[in-house]
């Protein structure tokens, strides 16, 4: 605010001197009156140096609120995206959001430093210069103004045809950006399937458009740009015309003259920035309704009212009741029910796209059931705040992501605070202390963006000792063993049985070994629990379970042609 009140106080003083520009001309040349003349210089030179003073220190003002206006918005909507559900991520990939973040608030930041300075500049420039005007000659300054409705005019069709241009423009740049990011992160699976050339003529193809629209934009502002410097320039036409016939009927003296033409530029510049400025503000205007659409997004999860927080450790007792859950219309759960016991493993089967893993993201609060409630120790999940919650629960997924950091760093994320000896006993629990003391840096060993340079079952070990590292009163592991081998699950398995601290284990994976000797085994099947049991008690039933089972270890040519019969 500040900046903006310099930015009128700067422009109105811009008047001052030719005031006293007149003043010398009228007193001193055509009066011949020189007593005052060294008294006006002074004060026309102290006038500008204090107008230049102040000029600059609004620059200054200026740079460092747009910074700061940057900062804020770009720290509500990173806020924003942390508390977001996974609906949200479906509807802005990462390229889309990484151009908000970036690019439009930069434009943001340009807008507040030096648009918003020029076109309010401008403004009370015109509007300083004209009430100066009127003071002196009002029939001169209504003539100048003249052109005035015709700049208005021109200015309301240029904003017209160019608004929905710089929106389309903001979607060409995003697609850019969410085609790079795609790009990139795919950058293996590209060069596995030789798709190269592909990549590129799309990447291409999102420039190529994003191109075409900026020069299609360009040639809009080229085309009204003349009108307006037109409009301008008629200016000095009719202060030459009018004034100098006002000049010779003697209605206004050569100073006042004198007066008008040095101003003449105060009314021509801003009609002549018009079309750079209205450009500018509606490339603000577009870059703005992007960033407010990922700032005003309606919350996702959050805390509920009265929330309080878990402070004590759980004992882990889990139970899901009566639970239904829908996605964008589709049905992922329905009528689920069961109890996990504090301390019991609980495995969990079922085909792809069976909704094993959608369950336990109900227990993280990655979504919100339609019907029913998850209790932990007997109390709804809601009514803990999500970070004490989620400080509670150990997760470990197939498709694991690793930071940018050491493999220390990644193992004690979740608890930095950790010492290197929990540190390596994490890794022991999860069979990943061997390959990480093979490293040349041992647990100093830098891991590459998305763990590149690490096998999969590696990653999933310091995933696994990432989980248990936080020693959570729940661990989820969700198909953590599939990348590794047998013999490795087999060791995993027997340090989880024996672990230094209590929890509850969910287990999902599409391997029996992984849980065959859990507590309780639930099968599912299109969002339903259709067997549950111990391993023995699921054999005994004959069922989908028992023909897995049967498949997996190879009991006999009938089980396979009764999978094949029945599609499963």
């Amino acid at each position: 605010m500040g900046g903006l009140v310099l930015t009128i106080v700067t422009s109105a003083i811009r008047v001052i001197n030719p005031m006293l520009g007149q003043k010398i001309i009228d007193i001193v040349i055509v009066g011949r009156n020189t007593d005052p003349l060294i008294r006006l210089l002074v004060i026309m030179m102290i006038v500008q140096v204090v107008r230049l003073g102040l000029h600059y220190l609004m620059i200054i003002m200026m740079e460092i609120a747009s910074t700061d206006v940057m900062t804020r918005i770009r720290r509500d909507m990173y806020k924003t995206v942390q508390w977001q559900d996974f609906r949200f991520f479906a509807r802005f990939p990462t390229g889309n959001l990484m151009t908000r973040m970036t690019q439009d608030l930069d434009r943001l930041r340009h807008t507040v430093a030096w648009v918003s300075y020029q076109f309010i500049g401008a403004i009370a420039l015109f509007i300083a210069t004209f009430t100066f005007y009127l003071v002196i000659n009002w029939r001169l300054a209504v003539c100048l103004v003249a052109v005035t409705p015709f700049i208005l005019l021109v200015s309301r069709r240029f904003i017209k045809r160019l608004r929905p241009r710089f929106q389309l423009l903001r979607k060409k740049l995003t697609d850019l950006g969410t085609a790079v990011t795609e790009n990139i992160d795919g950058n293996r699976v590209v060069r596995a399937f030789a798709r190269e050339e592909f990549e590129k003529e799309k990447i291409e193809k999102h420039n190529a458009d994003f191109r075409d629209t900026s020069c299609e934009n360009a040639m809009i502002v080229a085309k009204y740009q003349p009108f307006l410097e037109t409009a301008s320039q008629l200016l000095m036409v009719i202060m030459l015309v009018v004034g100098g016939f006002f000049l010779i009927k003697e209605w206004m003296t050569p100073g006042e003259y004198m007066a008008f033409s040095s101003l003449t530029w105060a009314l021509s510049m801003p009609m002549l920035m018009l079309g750079p400025l209205l450009a500018d503000l509606e490339r603000y205007t577009s870059a703005g309704e992007m960033i407010r659409e990922v700032v005003e997004s309606p919350k996702g999860i959050g805390d509920i009212s009265g929330a309080v927080d878990l402070t004590q450790k759980p004992s882990g007792k889990i139970q899901f009741r009566d639970i239904k859950l829908s996605i964008n219309g589709t049905p992922i759960l329905e009528d689920i029910n069961f109890t996990a016991e504090a301390g019991s493993t609980i495995g969990i089967l079922g085909s792809t796209g069976a909704g094993k893993t959608s369950l336990v993201n109900l227990l993280m609060r990655f979504y919100e059931p339609d019907y029913g409630a998850v209790l932990l120790d007997g109390e709804d999940i809601r009514r803990y705040t999500l970070s004490s919650l989620r400080r509670q629960i150990g997760l470990a997924m197939q498709d694991v992501f690793l930071f940018s950091d050491s493999v220390r760093g990644n193992i004690s994320y979740g608890k930095p605070e950790m010492d290197e000896e929990n540190i390596k006993r994490r890794a022991a629990q999860s069979d990943a202390d061997n390959f990480i003391n093979e490293k040349n840096d041992g647990y100093e060993t830098l891991v590459g963006e998305r763990g590149v340079g690490l096998s999969g079952g590696q990653k999933q070990r310091i995933a696994l000792a990432r989980a248990l590292a936080v020693e959570p009163a729940v661990l989820i592991l969700d198909d953590t063993t599939s990348a590794v081998d047998s013999e490795t699950e087999q060791l995993i398995q027997e340090q989880l049985k024996n672990l230094d601290f209590p929890c509850t284990k969910i287990i999902i994976a599409q391997r029996i070994s992984s849980f065959r000797d859990a507590d309780l085994i639930l099968v599912m099947d299109k969002g339903r629990i259709i067997e549950r049991g111990t391993h023995s008690e699921l054999l005994a039933l004959r069922g989908f379970y028992h023909r897995i089972w049967s498949l997996q270890y190879n009991a006999g040519i009938s089980a396979l042609e009764s999978v094949a019969k029945e599609g499963i």
